[in-house]
């Protein structure tokens, strides 16, 4: 994962190098690396999604040295698998977790956290009975699942090459190689955003992803009334926001598991709360906001497979069931995950020990070390007092647009 901004320099007087352990049962590889102090806490870190296994990481680099600096033992896997990897991973990680205890012992408490579909596994593993590990940071993660996170997805692909690119050869699902697709959807998106026309279908189809806004990192967030500039905000998430990883996915899953048969697109944009914007917009182009959902409405459905679904639900649909303390961090302008991910989960687990907080910056998982820290030791805190402490700056509330399809494991999704 690329991480952005400060970076904090930190002094490891004899920490000990990394290790690489013998190789976990299922063939994965998995590393360690211990810091000068130990503290009993061992941090077990799921990275993000990447196309490659790659060697197993302990921690981003820019921010490892502030954990052991803290005291942190450091632990994670290569999963064994790229690409959506949550079958290999889940049980990947709990033999990681194993494998440090038998070399160093075992620790005091395991605190799970990991970046966006790493933020994911550590929700599997915490909705887990019984959990491998005894809390949970969730980072600007796919936390509301990949069915329901790819249903959104698939909508905001949907109204694009409906009413953008209704002639192209852009796929929305059985998209084959996701960077021929890609360039696609970039060649007729600049040709769009070139006309007030453009951006304001690019606009409808960003908000029924959940694209929020204000997505460009370092950049102040547009104001409220500010249509144009969330419009350009939209437009420059659009692509990675919208299209990937379907590929990888839907051949793990083994053919398509997303739909929008019987979805009423209209009633999808009033559940937004975010059709003033798009009304805005319409407007300054002099377009019918009303027919281009009734065009909507009309176009051909996708329907998905059963088996696909399953698959899909399995790997990873969360229930929303956590069985530790879990914290769940954004940032409010996140591009690429949807915010509408987490208050989801959130509300989901309300009478579970689930926090949701948020970093008012723009970008995906691009925290710098303080961040970091803040939410480790927050559920820490938790962790040792029996209940959630006053919130950390930088870390604040926030209510983000609620998810437009909602799915939980019990088969609840709209």
């Amino acid at each position: 994962m690329r991480i952005a901004g400060a970076v904090v320099a930190f002094a490891l007087i004899g920490a000990a190098p990394p290790s690489v352990g013998e190789p976990l049962p299922s063939g994965a590889r998995w590393a360690s690396e211990m810091p000068a102090n130990w503290n009993g806490t061992l941090l077990l870190w799921s990275r993000g999604y990447s196309p490659n296994v790659g060697a197993p990481e302990v921690a981003p680099a820019q921010i490892k040295d502030a954990l052991l600096s803290a005291g942190y033992a450091l632990a994670g896997s290569d999963y064994g698998a790229g690409g959506w990897a949550l079958e290999e991973a889940v049980p990947a990680q709990r033999a990681t977790i194993a494998a440090f205890a038998a070399r160093y012992g075992k620790p005091k408490r395991v605190i799970g956290w990991g970046y966006s579909m790493g933020g994911l596994v550590t929700t599997a593993l915490a909705e887990q009975r019984p959990a491998p590990i005894d809390g949970a940071v969730a980072y600007c993660a796919s936390i509301g699942g990949a069915v329901g996170m790819m249903n959104m997805a698939l909508d905001g692909a949907f109204a694009f090459r409906t009413l953008v690119a209704p002639d192209s050869t852009i796929k929305v699902v059985e998209t084959g190689d996701d960077m021929t697709n890609g360039r696609k959807v970039g060649e007729a998106l600049a040709a769009a955003t070139a006309t007030a026309e453009g951006r304001a279908r690019v606009a409808l189809a960003g908000v029924l992803a959940g694209i929020p806004g204000w997505t460009r990192p370092g950049s102040p967030a547009p104001a409220a009334d500010d249509a144009d500039g969330q419009a350009a905000q939209i437009g420059d998430a659009f692509v990675r926001g919208v299209y990937l990883p379907r590929a990888d996915q839907e051949r793990r899953a083994g053919g398509t598991f997303s739909w929008n048969t019987g979805l009423d697109y209209r009633r999808q944009l009033a559940l937004s709360g975010r059709r003033p914007l798009v009304e805005a917009l319409y407007r300054k182009a002099g377009l019918s906001l009303d027919a281009d959902l009734a065009r909507l409405n009309a176009a051909p459905r996708i329907a998905a497979s059963p088996g696909a679904v399953r698959y899909m639900t399995r790997h990873y649909t969360p229930n929303g069931k956590p069985n530790v303390p879990l914290l769940a961090v954004q940032a409010v302008g996140d591009g690429l995950t949807s915010p509408s991910l987490q208050r989801f989960y959130a509300e989901a687990a309300r009478r579970s020990d689930v926090q949701s907080l948020w970093v008012k910056q723009a970008g995906h998982c691009n925290f710098t070390p303080d961040v970091v820290l803040a939410g480790i030791r927050h559920v820490d805190a938790r962790l040792a007092a029996g209940r959630w402490p006053k919130a950390p700056a930088p870390l604040v509330a926030h209510t983000a647009p609620p998810m437009l399809r909602p799915c939980l494991r019990d088969g609840r999704c709209r």
